[in-house]
């Protein structure tokens, strides 16, 4: 199932407290960079980031879930309507996560 662009519309003005946010539509669903690091992503219709210590300890209690077949466990964003919270989130998540390879021509 794909994910909705209104779905996709919501996730981005929750995180709209923070700038340099970036998405990437992908076979039906959407990658969310942040500051140029894919930080998670929009799999059927659930927000989900990757799975690192920082977000662990912000979401002690959270679902691991599978974004598609084959996939590496991700993170299930619940607290979706605090963008305070997302803000932190993403902040503290920034600093695990590898800026991308650099493509050769």
């Amino acid at each position: 199932m794909a994910s909705s662009k209104d779905y996709l519309e919501f996730v981005l003005e929750q995180l709209s407290a923070l700038s340099d946010i970036t998405y990437r539509a992908m076979m039906g669903e959407y990658i969310i960079y942040y500051q140029g690091r894919v930080i998670g992503g929009i799999y059927d219709d659930r927000f989900l980031v990757k799975n690192t210590a920082n977000a662990r300890k912000l979401m002690p209690d959270v679902s691991f879930e599978i974004p598609y077949e084959g996939a590496k466990e991700m993170l299930l964003v619940e607290d979706i309507e605090n963008k305070e919270f997302l803000r932190e989130l993403f902040e503290a998540m920034v600093v695990e996560l590898p800026l991308p390879k650099k493509k050769h021509k």
